[in-house]
């Protein structure tokens, strides 16, 4: 299978039902309308055309019946009016003929000088001809044998076909017209079925979308029966997932509480030991409690794995904020915060406020003076900047403290954890962060996350 046809698949599989239906409509009416035209055109045509003959026939036997041969002149006699004056006008269109093809020969005087022309024909026969004046004509002729001549008689009766023609041309105008027109009003009777049909799919997708940003819980079941056995099956997932997630955090949560009381009790123990011993136990019990509150963090961490209903960004760092004010305040350090209005964003409140947290908890550690929070937001972007006018990070590092798995502890003392722990949850939130140095001189940490909800109107 070649390439295009492959691309080709792929781009028709991933086409809306709606265009589908469509389409499948829009062949259907493209190809029934065109045949059903046809046929009836097919059919009035030669209903009107028999019509026509059987009106040509009737006056062949009027005709027929009315002419003798004299045999005292020796000639042929029609002696029956028509009761058609159109037979006695010149070139009127409508004339009649009765030859043996030799001597013997009667016309209608609308015939004046002309002669139609004869084919040979025991049995009733209709055709068509070019008469006088390129009149186009209509005939229906036979043969007969007339007493005491030997020879057969050549009978046609003839009459001009526009009006036949312009007949049936306005049948077809007004049929395809017609079908034309029933065309359309299919297409749009079938467009309204269609979107109605799809009504609870629409419905259900926008519910799908509620509860993705958080604003509802579970999908709504009043449905169809098809659909609504979906959404209950949906529903049953949400709430497996959610409990599943909450079980987690609160076993990590309860594991964080089960391990502070033995570490407490082993940083007792170690200080009754001999200054040279305890040393070497301190760091190693320092590195046991970095890895475990790192993991827990990570653990206990909601992420995107479920949505969240939109919180006030600012309410909810507020008491964060502050504390960390009065901390920097202690120190000597000037804490600025910009933001750029009210906020409201997709995430557990726990996990902005660790990551916060932890950013400007690195940033006091390292800080000289000065230390600032920007919170800005820019459609779904929340980006949240946190610099300082510490000693910084070099290029080098600042590219591994972003790198996954890397641990800027092992070098730095008070600053690994913190960014490892941000590192996870922007990860968990699909977002990025990027480090560099500050214009103040120390290190500049830019966080982008895409959770900035919607304002929806009224």
């Amino acid at each position: 299978m070649s390439q295009d046809t492959t691309a080709w698949k792929d781009r028709w599989a991933k086409r809306s039902i709606s265009v589908r239906l469509l389409l499948a409509v829009l062949v259907m009416v493209g190809l029934a309308l065109p045949v059903a035209g046809t046929l009836l055109s097919h059919h009035y045509r030669a209903s009107a055309t028999q019509a026509f003959d059987e009106r040509l026939e009737a006056t062949l036997n009027v005709i027929m019946a009315g002419v003798t041969y004299d045999r005292v002149e020796q000639q042929l006699v029609h002696d029956r009016a028509l009761g058609d004056p159109r037979f006695d006008n010149v070139y009127s269109g409508w004339y009649w003929q009765i030859t043996d093809g030799e001597e013997n020969t009667l016309a209608s005087r609308s015939l004046w000088d002309q002669r139609l022309p004869v084919i040979d024909s025991d049995t009733l026969s209709a055709r068509s001809i070019p008469g006088p004046r390129g009149q186009s004509l209509r005939v229906v002729e036979r043969d007969i044998h007339l007493a005491p001549l030997e020879a057969p008689l050549h009978i046609s009766v003839a009459a001009r076909d526009d009006v036949l023609t312009r007949d049936i041309g306005e049948f077809q105008r007004l049929l395809w017209g017609g079908l034309v027109g029933l065309g359309v009003l299919l297409l749009g009777v079938l467009a309204l079925q269609v979107r109605w049909g799809l009504a609870p799919l629409r419905r259900m997708h926008a519910n799908l979308h509620e509860v993705e940003q958080g604003r509802a819980e579970q999908l709504d079941t009043r449905l169809p029966d098809e659909l609504a056995t979906l959404a209950a099956s949906m529903n049953a997932v949400l709430a497996r997932d959610q409990r599943l997630i909450e079980r987690g955090r609160h076993t990590a949560g309860n594991l964080a509480h089960a391990l502070k009381t033995p570490l407490s009790v082993m940083r007792l123990q170690l200080r009754q030991l001999p200054e040279a011993n305890r040393a070497a136990w301190e760091v190693e019990l320092e590195r046991v409690d970095s890895a475990v509150r790192h993991h827990l963090a990570r653990a206990s961490a909601a992420g995107e794995g479920i949505r969240f209903a939109p919180i006030d960004l600012h309410a909810t760092l507020a008491p964060l904020l502050n504390g960390l004010a009065r901390l920097a305040q202690r120190r000597g350090i000037a804490l600025r915060q910009t933001w750029t209005g009210e906020i409201n964003v997709h995430m557990d409140g726990q996990d902005i406020q660790e990551l916060v947290g932890n950013l400007m908890d690195n940033a006091l550690r390292w800080a000289h003076s000065d230390v600032q929070l920007q919170v800005e937001s820019e459609g779904q972007q929340l980006t949240l900047t946190v610099s300082d006018d510490g000693p910084g990070m070099s290029e080098a590092e600042c590219q591994q403290a972003v790198q996954r798995g890397k641990r800027l502890d092992e070098q730095r003392s008070g600053s690994g954890l913190g960014l490892a722990i941000v590192t996870d949850l922007v990860a968990l939130y699909s977002g990025h962060m990027h480090l560099s140095r500050a214009s103040t001189g120390g290190l500049n940490v830019a966080v982008a996350l895409p959770v900035v909800a919607r304002n929806r109107r009224v």
